[in-house]
Formats: C-alpha cells, structure tokens, sequence
C-alpha cells in the first residue's frame, strides 16, 4: 500500500528562524537605510528645485512675448499714419476742410439691441405680407416730397386736407 502525504502545516516560526544574517548582510542594509535617511530630503529638495526652475522658465518665456509685443507696439507709434489714425478714433480729429459727423444712439436702453436678447432655437414665421410691406415701403419712398421742398400750390389737397 502506498502511503499519502498530507501536506505539512506552515508554521511562520519555522521559515523565520531558518533566517541567517551575517555580519556582511546587516552592515550593508544598516547602509542602505542610512542612505535613504540622508538622500530622501536632499532628493525632495532637488525635485523642488527643479519644479521652480521650470516655473521660472516659463515666467521668462511669458515676459519675452510680452516684451516683443510692447516692442512692436511701441514701433507702430513710431509711424506717424498710425499717431493720425489714432488721434481720428479716439480724439475724433479732422483735418482741415474735413467734415466728421458723430453719430450718437439716443435710443432708450431697452430699446437698443443686444447681447442680453436670448437667441431662440426655433424657426418662426413670421405674420405678414413681406412684399406687401416692401411694395408699401418702394411707394412711400418714391413718392414722398423731397426734403426742404414746399408743396406746389396749383396742387390739390388730399381728401383728409379739405377745410
């Protein structure tokens, strides 16, 4: 008859005892420890260090383009087409001879469009006879007097004019 094994329970006492340190192999890891003591702030440091370095990089590199575009600003000025034309939109000068005319929006704020209208999603159609109106409009165009004329006076007045 064959005789069956039965698999030996592990006992941690066991495998921890069967350990052997020699003088070599603790000496070594006492280094190995005393290392990581000493070289992990100096490590967090450098890492910090480096981290600032590349936030410095980069603050140079945003003062460089910063630099080039006051520079070419400051050139711009330099040409005297650009001083005139600056000194036309923002101090509304003319020359000599030259009409400007400033055209002010005395409407009332509600009345004037903008951004705060909400825009809708939605196609509407709209209620009205689009060329009706623009017909209307031509005509009323077309045969309104011209501005500053007096009316003839061998001219009939309109049916709502009569005394």
């Amino acid at each position: 008859m064959a005789k069956i094994r039965t698999p030996a329970r592990f006992s941690g006492s066991r495998w921890l005892g069967g350990i052997r340190f020699s003088a070599f192999s603790i000496i070594m890891m006492g280094v190995l420890v005393l290392a990581v003591v000493v070289l992990a702030p100096t490590t967090a440091a450098f890492v910090t260090q480096r981290q600032q370095i590349a936030n410095l990089h980069a603050e140079v590199r945003a003062q460089k383009t910063e630099i080039a575009r006051l520079s070419a600003e400051r050139e711009r000025w330099n040409d005297s087409t650009f001083i005139m034309t600056q000194a036309r939109e923002r101090l509304y000068y003319v020359k000599p001879g030259e009409v400007s005319y400033l055209v002010i929006d005395d409407r009332a704020p509600a009345a004037a469009t903008g951004a705060a209208d909400p825009v809708s999603t939605e196609v509407v159609e709209t209620e009205g006879d689009w060329m009706r109106t623009m017909l209307s409009s031509v005509m009323v165009a077309g045969l309104a007097p011209e501005p500053g004329a007096e009316p003839d006076a061998g001219t009939a007045p309109a049916a709502g004019d009569r005394e």
